[in-house]
């Protein structure tokens, strides 16, 4: 009986001890991570950019608050933005970053000043709620930033969609003028493919007032 009782406590510390150690294992997941996104069409800020589907894939680093990373837009008809970006994220829903569009097909530069646009990003998420403020720092020959350029985006996620209204100055609208730019209507849906993968499906109509133009995109990631 003793030695049954010994067994049965020898393997349920076994078990707690694995358990434990899975949990450590799984604290100490690595702060890079990579993704990638596939979508119809790519339109940012109620503006079609590139022809065609594109491939969006993300590399980034995170730490606490603190994000650092490049997102990336491509498509077959040769379109290609790389935008390294830096961000923190405080406990209180606000957030603060900054952005370096670049176009490295478009004759661009990395280094150079005069062809990437550098933009400053404030934002604040509470609930559903979320809200940015964005701010372009330099005048960019191949970004077309005027410098100065501003938008302004509040969002709320409701149970079933999303509603977006953006509205921007500079290069966001066809006269550089500050003008609503960007309504989106959005949802989307996990697909189960197995008990271990799932796929996050998402769509949106976007319709730019400025420019009276509807577009529809919808993708994946994984």
């Amino acid at each position: 009986m003793k030695k049954k009782i010994t067994l049965i406590v020898f393997v349920v510390l076994a078990i707690c001890t694995l358990n434990v150690k899975a949990q450590e294992v799984e604290e100490k997941a690595s702060p890079f991570t990579a993704g990638a996104d596939f979508y119809s069409n790519y339109v940012w800020r109620g503006s079609a950019l590139g022809t065609g589907p594109a491939f969006q894939p993300s590399v980034k680093f995170n730490t606490g608050g603190l994000t650092i990373g490049v997102w990336g837009s491509f498509d077959a008809a040769g379109y290609a933005e790389a935008d390294p970006y830096i961000s923190y994220a405080f406990s209180n829903g606000l957030s603060l970053g900054l952005t370096d569009y670049y176009y490295p097909r478009a004759g661009g530069s990395f280094t150079a000043d005069s062809t990437n646009a550098v933009e400053i990003n404030l934002g604040y998420a509470i609930g559903g709620l979320s809200l940015s403020a964005n701010y372009i720092l330099n005048e960019a020959s191949v970004a077309a930033s005027a410098g100065k350029d501003k938008y302004f985006q509040a969002a709320y996620a409701f149970k079933n969609f999303s509603l977006t209204v953006g509205a921007g100055d500079g290069w966001h609208t066809s006269d550089g003028k500050f003008n609503v730019c960007n309504i989106a209507l959005g949802t989307g849906k996990v697909i189960k493919i197995t008990d271990s993968f799932s796929v996050p499906v998402t769509g949106q109509v976007v319709f730019n007032p400025e420019k009276n133009q509807m577009f529809m995109v919808v993708g994946f990631s994984l």
